[in-house]
């Protein structure tokens, strides 16, 4: 009786500790943004960085063992960060880090962080990031690297950020690695429908009005990060509201919980949009569509799209609600590019990045597709000695079982 009393209380304390370590979000048990980087330039709330040579020989990425090229391929890859995320989406567990996979595959990898947009970010619109900050920090990164050319890989609004920064006359941009990089707004299933709807109404306001979305001050469009976090999980509430019910089922476990802390770690974590670039959301994108003509989002721009003549890997999900295949894929009409390929995998926008399919169908394919245009044909994925493979299989053993639990947000 006695020892049953102290199993009980033990068990409870361990279900408090467990459920305040997730309120908190305590760093002992989020595991994302482990990989070490350097920060190489930073200019306000901007950053870049650099993820230096990784030391082991072998790691893990989603249970199997990859070996790490030791010999960096010639052309650098740039990650450009889409808005609204924190950058643990690039590194999210030590098994299923983007970061460490490129690097491994011998990659020489940067990424750009936008950084927190404050009330005082109000102004940025979506070309202060294509056309003003990014051909600054690429310029950089040539300087640090010493290659001219360089490779951009951009999910979301990364991709369109990458895309328009070549379409600016940058033509040592050699590939571009896009996901889920949107396109043709109205195309885009049902919110392209919702997307028709607005551009009649708004086109109607301005024809008898004279109004426009940007004769409305900044601020009054800012988008809160709370929001954004909300927004991303009303796009899947089902899945959303069944990871918080296993949480519950699950608080017992300390490797669930932290699992769970990790995905909340960048789910609860998004940062604002600026009040111009929602502006430039609404009329540019969702009202003028002008992508799919092959402008850029911008005012008096002389650039468009067909001055793209960079390699293209285009990977689009089956279940992206966000940026479907025909919003993604009317891309490739509007470039001058030869050499365009469009590959489409399981998953929603945020799974086909960050989910636990990603590594070994989204990550596969932009690291074997860059490795054939980065100046090295002989990066192939290598495999690991089967005296390696035993010596670690416990350890793979726990990370297959982690892998099951971290999807309960992002699908």
């Amino acid at each position: 009786m006695l020892r049953s009393i102290r199993r009980h209380i033990a068990q409870s304390r361990t279900l408090a500790q467990n459920a305040r370590d997730w309120l908190t979000l305590d760093e002992n048990i989020v595991q994302a943004g482990r990989t070490p980087y350097d920060v190489i330039y930073e200019e306000d709330i901007v950053q870049l960085r650099y993820y230096p040579p990784l030391s082991q020989d072998i790691v893990i990425i989603d249970g199997r063992d990859v070996v790490v090229e030791k010999t960096p391929l010639p052309i650098p890859l740039v990650i450009v960060a889409p808005l609204a995320v924190n950058m643990f989406i690039y590194d999210l567990f030590p098994e299923r880090s983007l970061v460490r996979y490129l690097r491994a595959r011998g990659f020489e990898v940067y990424l750009v962080d936008w950084g927190t947009p404050t009330a005082h970010h109000n102004h940025q619109n979506l070309a202060t990031y294509f056309a003003d900050l990014l051909p600054d920090l690429l310029t950089r990164v040539r300087a640090h690297s010493g290659s001219e050319k360089l490779s951009l890989h951009g999910w979301s609004f990364g991709g369109l950020f990458s895309y328009c920064a070549a379409a600016l006359g940058d033509s040592n941009i050699i590939n571009l690695a896009l996901v889920g990089a949107p396109n043709d707004y109205h195309a885009n299933g049902q919110l392209g429908v919702y997307y028709q709807k607005l551009s009649r109404r708004l086109r109607s306001i301005e024809k008898r009005f004279g109004w426009r979305v940007h004769n409305s001050r900044k601020r009054f469009f800012r988008a809160p990060g709370w929001g954004n976090a909300l927004s991303f999980k009303l796009t899947n509430p089902i899945g959303s509201l069944q990871g918080y019910t296993a949480l519950l089922k699950n608080l017992h476990d300390s490797d669930y919980v932290s699992a769970h802390a990790t995905n909340a770690a960048f789910l609860d974590r998004m940062v604002a949009y600026p009040g111009a670039v929602v502006q430039d959301f609404i009329q540019h994108l969702w009202v003028d569509n002008v992508l799919a003509h092959g402008k850029l989002p911008m005012r008096d721009c002389q650039s468009d799209l067909s001055s793209i003549n960079a390699n293209i890997l285009a990977i689009v999900g089956r279940q992206d609600i966000i940026v479907n295949r025909d919003c993604a894929e009317a891309l490739l009409d509007q470039v001058s590019s030869s050499d365009k390929t469009l590959i489409e995998v399981d998953g929603g926008h945020m799974g086909i990045v960050s989910g636990s399919r990603a590594p070994a169908q989204s990550w596969t394919h932009i690291a074997d597709w860059l490795a054939l245009r980065s100046g090295n044909t002989e990066n192939a994925p290598a495999t690991q000695t089967s005296a390696a493979k035993a010596g670690m299989q416990k350890i793979k053993n726990t990370l297959r079982r982690k892998n099951k639990t971290a999807d309960a947000a992002i699908k």
